[in-house]
């Protein structure tokens, strides 16, 4: 409850501060429309909001689920095989130093205009984060453990299993949790290369039509599903972990 009352005064002082930027700078609502004009055009044209809100969040829960898959096998690859591991490190470090933009346009080539294409894009943003904060877990136990489960006659596969996975759950939460909060940029850059469907796509067309107040109404459905997915994956990865304690500066 005290979570949710925090998040509905911050969404209630945004939307303030939007509200006076628009007073204080006296914009035209072609270039920064108020809220009022914004909520009045989310509730008008929900029916054509919607259906574009519900393709791009098939997009970003598809390339989530198979990111994070693709990530947590990619990690346990690299924590198991060595030989693996000199070689994929330099692979995945390339991968992330080219632009997702630069991507974009070849993967749409290559699947698409349709989901396959956004999925991709999502997938690859998603991947990343995933496999480095996992992989990161993995190795950095505490080597009193690893040691006391040799002494005990345990083998890499029961050292993985019982000691390695609970310990690098955490870090593995973190990395979903970054991976969740970028996911949006994928399915939505995805959309502005070439698509026929989905938030990414209604904003482009808006923002062509000088349409603003309807192009702030899909950034807002848009931000409001990131919140929730991201909430959704925080209180997962919370009950993961609810035997570490947390603990934070006052």
């Amino acid at each position: 409850m005290n979570r949710a009352l925090r998040l509905l005064t911050t969404g209630i002082g945004l939307i303030a501060a939007w509200w006076l930027l628009v007073i204080v700078t006296d914009a035209p609502p072609f270039m920064l429309p108020d809220p009022p004009r914004v909520f009045a055009v989310l509730v008008d044209r929900a029916w054509l909001i919607l259906p574009h809100a519900g393709i791009t969040a098939v997009e970003i829960v598809i390339g989530l689920t198979l990111g994070t898959i693709l990530g947590g096998a990619s990690a346990l690859l690299l924590i198991s095989a060595a030989p693996v591991r000199r070689w994929l490190l330099p692979v995945l470090v390339v991968s992330q130093a080219l632009p997702v933009f630069a991507l974009a346009p070849l993967l749409t080539l290559w699947f698409g205009y349709g989901l396959a294409s956004k999925v991709a894009m999502a997938t690859l943003i998603i991947f990343f984060p995933v496999t480095a904060a996992f992989y990161d877990g993995l190795r950095r136990v505490d080597p009193g453990w690893l040691d006391l489960a040799r002494v005990m006659g345990g083998g890499r596969a029961t050292i993985l299993r019982q000691i390695r996975l609970p310990a690098a759950l955490p870090a593995f939460g973190s990395g979903l949790r970054v991976a969740t909060a970028v996911a949006p940029i994928g399915a939505v850059v995805g959309e502005w290369v070439g698509s026929s469907a989905g938030l990414g796509y209604l904003m482009l067309h808006a923002n062509g039509r000088m349409q603003t107040d309807l192009m702030f109404a899909a950034l807002l459905v848009l931000a409001v599903m990131a919140l929730g997915l991201y909430a959704a994956v925080d209180a997962g990865a919370r009950a993961l972990t609810r035997w570490q304690p947390e603990n934070g500066y006052a």
